[in-house]
Formats: structure tokens, sequence, C-alpha cells
């Protein structure tokens, strides 16, 4: 791991997508996970990681499963 990287585990009540934007907010980038299941499915983002892409204040990266 590189030291100057900041990780971060936070557990809320909120709507994943709403507190991935708080979280966002200053944040150098937003690193999100997408599972889709099937090969249809692997194509598109999940509903939590499309709303991230659209609307976070900071870059974007969606990790795929597999």
């Amino acid at each position: 791991m590189n030291p100057d990287v900041s990780v971060r585990r936070v557990v809320t009540p909120e709507k994943p997508a709403e507190a991935l934007f708080r979280e966002a907010e200053g944040a150098s980038l937003l690193v999100v996970g997408s599972l889709g299941r099937g090969r249809i499915r692997r194509s598109l983002l999940g509903s939590v990681s499309h709303a991230v892409v659209n609307r976070a204040s900071c870059p974007v990266a969606v990790l795929r499963a597999g």
C-alpha cells in the first residue's frame, strides 16, 4: 500500500449513493465497484455506480468484478 494514499472505510445508515456523494466532496478520486453478473449485466453499471459517475464532485473510477 502506498503511504501517500488515504483509504477510509465508513459505515453509515444513508442510501449508498448519497453517502458516496458526501464522501466525494474534497476527494481526489472516488473508487466504486460494479458487480454485474452475466454477460449483458457486466457491460452495464449498477444503479449506485451510475448515479455516482454522473453526479460525484470528483473523478470516479469504476472497478468491475473479475
